[in-house]
């Protein structure tokens, strides 16, 4: 019996669940609001879990080769003092290998074989006894036997459908993000002082991705000269790195940092993943990662279950607690990073080694296993 669904997004949750879904043998029909292809955008920061679950969907070699792999993360004061550092490799050292590489790179790689209908938008959603009934925005109706909604944080699947609104992030309110030349940093590096923090990462052959952002008390500002005045009296590579971006083109991208808590994740034969169900502050780089394991894990239940019915409760069971981990942590790290920095740094010799392990040690495991 063929079976029909739909995949609303064509980010990276919504490619990945067709490209799981595919490789099990079922269909899938993927809409995408935007009509244009995305550019390459910034970087993406792929911890060993998200780089695994890329594996296990066949397009890790085409990350690996054009990203750099992430060996070591050195977290520094606003003076440049080192306050701890991790040896990454060695962490994720029988899982994968952590990568930074361009957000386009990962899209591409996801996308090869998977046709995408652009330019339709999800309008009206109805959850029925036996499937979801859309209507799409350009003009046709139809009902599929399981909707899957990896639309974003704005999810139009969500709105219609679910419990659920973006609020701001308990770290900040605001980032911005950009990719420029390296200015002479070798590992994953953050600098946090004065109520900011800046962190570059080699992102490809002479290129760093850089992330800049405010604690909610000092909060960033969606005007790009607040890049210069935040960061001017930090070491010479932060510095070296807001100038060339500030007086360079193209100009650093602003945006709200959001999140997305909700009590269900699912209703009938209708799930939201990835971001639509639960983005979370990119305090430790999970929101590419959760989204692959959702799509590989929601892909194996379909694969697996004759009865769809029971499908959406099954994934949000399996899924539940390990998010919930994660949201838990950036908690924990926001509510960190928004105490006077003396008192932040003098126990981060202490407590960050030991929050990477927390967070990241549970991670390690396999999330197709349980």
């Amino acid at each position: 019996m063929s079976r029909r669904v739909l995949v609303v997004g064509a980010g990276i949750a919504g490619l990945a669940t067709a490209r799981a879904l595919g490789s099990l043998g079922i269909a899938a029909d993927v809409v995408e609001r935007r009509a244009d292809r995305p550019a390459s955008g910034f970087g993406l920061n792929l911890p060993g879990n998200a780089v695994r679950a890329l594996s296990r969907l066949g397009v890790d070699r085409p990350l690996t080769e054009a990203g750099v792999p992430v060996v070591r993360r050195e977290y520094r004061s606003a003076s440049g003092r080192l306050l701890f550092g991790v040896d990454e490799a060695a962490f994720w050292t029988g899982i994968a290998p952590s990568v930074c590489v361009r957000h386009g790179v990962v899209l591409d790689a996801l996308a090869q074989g998977i046709e995408v209908r652009r330019g339709v938008a999800c309008g009206r959603v109805t959850v029925e006894d036996h499937g979801v009934r859309v209507g799409l925005s350009d003009g046709s109706e139809e009902v599929y036997d399981f909707l899957v909604g990896a639309d974003g944080v704005h999810s139009a699947v969500r709105s219609g459908a679910l419990p659920g609104a973006p609020v701001s992030s308990l770290m900040t309110t605001g980032c911005w993000r950009f990719v420029t030349a390296d200015p002479g940093v070798d590992c994953w590096t953050a600098w946090t002082g004065h109520g900011v923090t800046l962190l570059l990462i080699p992102v490809a052959p002479g290129e760093v991705y850089g992330y800049a952002a405010s604690n909610r008390a000092a909060a960033a500002v969606d005007e790009p000269g607040w890049l210069g005045r935040a960061f001017a009296a930090f070491p010479a590579p932060a510095v070296k790195a807001v100038d060339q971006v500030l007086e360079g083109d193209p100009t650093p991208y602003y945006s709200r940092v959001e999140e997305v808590r909700m009590p269900t994740w699912h209703r009938g034969r209708m799930v939201v993943i990835g971001d639509a169900a639960h983005a979370t502050g990119p305090v430790w780089a999970q929101g590419a990662a959760m989204a692959l394991e959702d799509a590989l894990v929601l892909a194996d239940l379909l694969a697996r279950r004759d009865d769809w019915s029971t499908v959406g409760a099954e994934w949000e069971d399996s899924r539940r607690t390990r998010v919930a981990h994660v949201q838990a942590a950036t908690d924990r790290m926001s509510r960190l990073a928004g105490l006077p920095g003396w008192v932040s740094h003098s126990v981060a010799p202490l407590a960050g080694p030991r929050a990477y392990r927390a967070t990241y040690g549970p991670l390690r495991t396999d999330p197709l296993a349980g």
